[in-house]
């Protein structure tokens, strides 16, 4: 749960699940995130194992991250987090206590 729980953790896997991302993609997905933030959880994220970063062979070079196996198995766990989310902000706008 403490990895899960790190700032933008959730964020950043939930949307490397739809498909692998470029870091620029990446910081337009997730507003608020700072670069230095966003790298330091990529790296983060790598050294766990849950995050791939790929170097393509473009002019100029560019990076894509994806998940690994071991990341693809997180989301599940990310996406009934979302629902959940979404189904209590469901209840709140309805006026209904959680």
């Amino acid at each position: 749960m403490r990895f899960l729980g790190g700032a933008w953790t959730p964020n950043i896997i939930w949307y490397l699940s739809m498909n692998p991302r470029r870091f620029s993609e990446l910081k337009s997905d997730i507003p608020g995130i700072s670069a230095k933030m966003l790298t330091a959880r990529l790296k983060q994220l790598a050294a766990s194992g849950v995050v791939e970063r790929e170097v393509m062979p473009t002019s100029p070079p560019t990076v894509e991250y994806r998940l690994t196996d071991l990341g693809l198995q997180l989301k599940p766990a990310i996406s009934a987090i979302v629902d959940v989310g979404h189904r209590l902000k469901l209840r709140k706008a309805q006026g209904k206590s959680a």
